[in-house]
């Protein structure tokens, strides 16, 4: 090893320089989470899956623990990276990042999946930048780095602590040059003045650090460490459900947004694999434990159920083709579904074109199954077929909403039979713009029907606020709600949701679940 020292004067300014570029990016995590209030590794802990997942969420479970943690994280790497920059204590520093970066590893190893929750910029298999990271500060350790062109080298009381190999005769030793030696001590300043003046550019839009910071982006909306209640259940058969599920229209990238073009591509740009995980992970933990999905939503929904552990139950809107009418929902039943209903749109073609007792069929053939099933529809005359013709629906999925909203077309111009059929370019007409045309037509039937009611889009596509909504929708008796949520409205909803419940008092149809 000494060889290589004395021989080639390139290694020790490649590992001086390795020591600086590692130093620099820890030391810009540190201070980026020391100067951002909202950041807290909560949300990293708490999406830990492999085998000591359940140690990093216990860590963040209880409030002390997870101020410490958010101590040590900021600190530890603003402390690790100004002296590897620096170039003093550098092996002490150099073993700390090493237990950091460890514990970032193990928290989302990349490999069988675990690494989903994390923030990252692709995928990795099995080695990603914390582990070459590790690495290089192990090089690090065991090249004495510090001691070329950094402080420790001034801190060392011989300057001539390396020996020769035993065959080489003793080196005559050179004159130090004081001067020469100090400024090669001093090397890391000019970085490190460097750093600060980019930093403070930086100030004025600071961005997501990285993965190796054992962090979530700095976000606004709140965490379920703000929840100010616990939603209140309600009984399907034998399920039991939270009163307010999970929409799954944002999840598969599907908006009713009216004229807006590009919402579509939006949403599905906003919820990757990734971020869909993360978004059942923390309504579950927000206390919602049912969703709506499709049959093409269960791979990332199975997916999460692994990962996480998860214990959320899936209600599966299915497809009635008439080339292989029950094929959709055999493959709700194989995909692991909890209860199946017959989708909305299906509900309203099936009854709209005379073929009600079709939509029997399909319930028969879902409850000798031995499952619960319900019946989807935006237009009231699915509901009155349905109960004309004796179908034994278990419940209904019916929208409900008001129409105080400023896209809602004028009642006279409501058609039935419109509402994810047709779309006008009047603006007086529908547009992807309603779906419960007629609401309080919707409320008195409603009221005289004994079986469970799952409400949905009770925020009319995002016209209407939540409050105002879900208050709505229950007091003009739905049983449950529905609502399509991103990650960053759910503990808000549930909150609304919570609030809204406990405060009930114009409720007249009795609860049926």
């Amino acid at each position: 090893m000494s060889q290589i020292f004395s021989r080639n004067k390139i290694v020790p300014v490649l590992l001086a320089l390795l020591r600086i570029l590692i130093g620099w990016q820890f030391l810009y995590e540190g201070l980026i989470k020391l100067f951002d209030p909202a950041w807290s590794a909560r949300p990293y802990l708490e999406g830990s899956r492999w085998i000591f997942g359940d140690i990093f969420r216990w860590i963040a479970s209880g409030s002390a623990g997870i101020h410490i943690i958010d101590f040590l994280n900021a600190w530890g790497l603003t402390a690790v990276g100004l002296a590897l920059m620096l170039g003093i204590f550098t092996r002490l520093a150099s073993w700390a990042g090493i237990i950091m970066l460890s514990m970032y590893y193990l928290a989302y190893p990349p490999f069988g999946g675990y690494s989903y929750g994390a923030v990252t910029e692709g995928s990795y298999l099995i080695v990603n930048k914390n582990l070459i990271e590790l690495a290089a500060l192990l090089v690090l350790v065991f090249t004495r780095s510090g001691n070329f062109f950094g402080l420790d080298m001034l801190l060392k009381k011989n300057k001539n602590q390396i020996k020769p190999a035993a065959n080489e005769p003793e080196p005559v030793p050179e004159p130090v040059n004081k001067r020469r030696e100090l400024l090669k001590g001093l090397a890391g300043l000019p970085f490190l003045a460097g750093f600060a003046g980019a930093y403070l550019r930086e100030l004025s839009e600071p961005g997501a650090d990285a993965i190796s910071g054992a962090t979530m982006p700095s976000v606004t909306y709140k965490h379920v460490s703000d929840l100010t209640g616990e939603l209140p259940k309600g009984k399907l058969g034998n399920l039991e459900i939270t009163r307010m599920i999970m929409g799954c229209n944002l999840i598969g990238g599907w908006a009713h947004a009216r004229d807006l073009i590009y919402a579509n591509t939006l949403f599905k740009a906003y919820n990757t694999n990734q971020k869909i995980l993360e978004t059942f992970h923390l309504a579950e933990m927000a206390g919602i434990n049912a969703t709506f999905i499709t049959n093409s939503d269960y791979p990332i929904f199975n997916k999460y159920l692994k990962l996480y552990n998860g214990k959320m139950k899936s209600i599966c809107q299915t497809y009635l083709k008439p080339e292989d009418f029950f094929g959709d929902i055999d493959k709700a039943i194989g995909n692991g579904a909890n209860t199946l209903y017959i989708q909305g749109g299906e509900g309203d073609r099936y009854v709209r074109e005379g073929n009600v007792k079709k939509l029997g069929e399909a319930i028969e053939y879902i409850k000798k199954k031995g499952y619960l099933a319900g019946i989807g529809a935006h237009s009231l005359e699915v509901i009155k077929a349905v109960e004309n013709e004796g179908i034994p629906a278990d419940y209904y999925v019916k929208t409900h909403h008001n129409d105080n909203y400023w896209s809602a077309h004028p009642e006279s111009q409501r058609v039935e039979w419109s509402v994810d059929y047709k779309r006008y370019t009047d603006h007086d007409m529908i547009h992807d713009n309603m779906f419960d045309l007629f609401h309080e037509k919707t409320s008195d039937l409603m009221r005289g029907i004994n079986k469970p009611w799952i409400a949905f889009k009770v925020l009319a596509g995002g016209a209407i606020e939540p409050k105002d909504g879900f208050r709505f929708a229950f007091e003009n008796g739905a049983d449950f709600i529905c609502v399509g949520m991103f990650d960053f409205q759910i503990v808000d909803d549930v909150n609304t949701a919570c609030k809204v419940l406990s405060e009930l008092k114009n409720r007249q149809r009795p609860w049926f679940s």
